[in-house]
Parts: C-alpha cells; sequence; structure tokens
C-alpha cells in the first residue's frame, strides 16, 4: 500500500521541529558562548592593566553577585493588608472577610483624616502626615530649559522610636 501525502507530510513536520529546536539550542548556546568570551576577555585585560590586584578583584566580584541574590530573596515576602487581616481572624476568631473589612475601614479613616491635613499617630509604629511642597523652577535635563513645577502634596512618614530600635 502506497502511503498517502497528508499522513508522510504529518510525520515529517515533528522532523522538522527538531531540527529548529537544535538550531534554535545552538545558537542560544553560541550567543552564552559569545558572553563568556567577552567577559574573559575584559577580565585579561583588566589583568593586563593590573597584574597585582587581579587576585583581589575576581573574588570580590563573585562575592558581590552572591549577595545580590541573597537580597532578591529576602525581599521577596511582603505583608499585605490581606495577610494582616488573615492574622487577626485567626488570633480574635472573626471571619477572614470581616477582618478585611475591618483594615479596609482603618485604611479609609487614615486617608479620610490625611486628605482633612491631619497627623496620624499610630503608637509604635509611625507618624503619617502630609506635607506641602511648594511650587519652584527646574531644569529639563536634556534641553537645560528652566521648567516650572506646581506646588504638590506629599505623605510623609515618620517612624516611631520604638520601632526604629526594634529593627
Amino acid at each position: 500500500m502506497a502511503k498517502s501525502p497528508a499522513k508522510a507530510a504529518a510525520k515529517k513536520a515533528p522532523a522538522r521541529k527538531t531540527e529548529a529546536t537544535k538550531t534554535a539550542a545552538t545558537k542560544a548556546s553560541a550567543t552564552k558562548a559569545t558572553a563568556k568570551k567577552t567577559t574573559t576577555k575584559t577580565v585579561t585585560r583588566k589583568a593586563v592593566a593590573k597584574a597585582p590586584a587581579r587576585a583581589a578583584k575576581v573574588p570580590a566580584k563573585v562575592t558581590t553577585k552572591k549577595t545580590v541574590t541573597s537580597a532578591k530573596t529576602k525581599s521577596a515576602t511582603v505583608l499585605t493588608l490581606r495577610h494582616i487581616a488573615e492574622t487577626i481572624s485567626d488570633v480574635h476568631e472573626l471571619t477572614k472577610r470581616q477582618a478585611n473589612e475591618l483594615i479596609g475601614q482603618v485604611v479609609e479613616i487614615i486617608t479620610k483624616s490625611l486628605k482633612k491635613g491631619d497627623k496620624v499617630r499610630l503608637s509604635g509604629l509611625g507618624i503619617l502626615q502630609v506635607k506641602k511642597r511648594p511650587a519652584r523652577m527646574a531644569r529639563n535635563p536634556r534641553t537645560g530649559e528652566p521648567v516650572k513645577v506646581k506646588a504638590s502634596k506629599k505623605i510623609a512618614f515618620r517612624a516611631a522610636k520604638e520601632l526604629k530600635e526594634t529593627i
């Protein structure tokens, strides 16, 4: 029996995909190899310029990379209002919905009082207040021409002494 052209094409299609993925993989590895070559060249140029300092520079770069990755992992956890509401619901035997409503109302009250211009003092945490920024003249960094900056308000937070000491 002779195979139909559709079946033959269907069998050849996966072979083409593997060839495409192989070429993509070789291209990716080639670019990585090129990147490694360029970094080695820059290290060797620096090493030629400052041969005695070479040993001190190479470990320093490695340690800075390690600290950067560890800093990223530490800052990955963020405490949100929802997390606070869950904790409150567990401790005070409330539903999560009730705790979320409580937290939402606290945020609304703080927002309203800041709109009025009042200070919000949260004992043990700090003080929130609105500060007025006056209008000023600034310069456009590209052209150097003077630009007027409008007056604005910003929210300032000053941490409490207890908070500073615990951290």
